[in-house]
């Protein structure tokens, strides 16, 4: 078993507190490409993950967010998200948004598609949008000025467990 960071680093307008959209019903989904260590192949599309749906991991008595089977080595492998994601407020540091747990495999590439939040440093102002395409614009009224996330980079660092 190791954990990984997944470590987010963005240029930010006029926000802040930048954040998966998630609440009590809905998780948000996070999507990774991963790697094999058995056989060291990567998944050709992107794997989709969320901390609301739980799997069975065959031959153990525990289960997991993502429990897939590598179609190179027919390994099975897993990975279980460790606890709701952290707001990135700091514009272009490295910052730990997610931890995740993998046994088989290792994570090597984040897509942020999928509803954002974030919040105006200027105004009173929230802002809910789409990471869809990499990056966002807007006008935050209350304020009169722009609102931007971009230059969106991720990666994942090992991590340690938080206690």
């Amino acid at each position: 078993m190791t954990i990984f960071d997944l470590q987010l680093k963005a240029e930010l307008e006029n926000v802040t507190n930048l954040a998966p959209k998630e609440d009590e019903e809905e998780a948000y989904t996070w999507f990774i490409k991963f790697q094999c260590c058995g056989c060291r192949e990567t998944t050709e599309n992107f794997v989709s993950v969320n901390i609301k749906e739980s799997r069975a991991i065959s031959g153990s008595r525990g289960d997991a967010h993502l429990v897939m089977t590598c179609k190179f080595c027919k390994r099975e492998n897993s990975a279980s998200l460790c606890g709701p994601a952290a707001a990135y407020a700091t514009s272009d540091q490295y910052a730990t948004i997610v931890q995740i747990e993998c046994r088989g495999i290792d994570p090597v590439e984040f897509s942020p598609r999928g509803d954002w939040r974030a919040a105006s440093t200027v105004s009173d102002a929230k802002f809910e949008f789409s990471l869809d395409e990499d990056e966002w614009y807007d006008y935050d009224d209350e304020a009169g000025e722009t609102v931007s996330v971009t230059k969106i980079e991720a990666r994942f660092e090992r991590g340690r467990a938080k206690k």
